[in-house]
């Protein structure tokens, strides 16, 4: 099993950053990616980024150039830095990690930005 604690969530003014991290720990035998999602009052969870194990990048257009991914592997950890917010990244923010093929998904840490 593979849990994932994640950190960083709260509330912003427009136009504020903020950081997002999150750890895995357990069974972490291969790391295909990690990544976040988000997820905002009724809508579908959508990507936001993620990184695979040869560094190819995803990006969802939304945050393109505002937002940035970084990876510790010797912590098995993500982190997201969030510049520029907007009110429309208002969402939960979901750490996700595929290890030998399979996703997990952390608990969610809800950001907020106010306009």
């Amino acid at each position: 099993q593979v849990q994932l604690v994640e950190s960083g969530g709260g509330l912003v003014q427009t136009g504020g950053s903020l950081r997002l991290s999150c750890v895995a720990s357990g069974s972490i035998f291969n790391i295909n990616a990690m990544g976040w999602y988000r997820q905002a009052p009724g809508n579908q969870r959508e990507l936001v980024t993620r990184i695979t194990s040869d560094d190819r990048t995803t990006w969802a257009d939304s945050v393109k150039g505002r937002f940035t991914i970084s990876r510790d592997n010797a912590k098995n950890a993500v982190s997201l830095q969030m510049n520029r917010l907007k009110p429309e990244d208002t969402a939960v923010y979901y750490c996700n990690v595929v290890v030998n093929g399979v996703n997990y998904w952390g608990k969610g840490t809800l950001v907020t930005v106010s306009s």
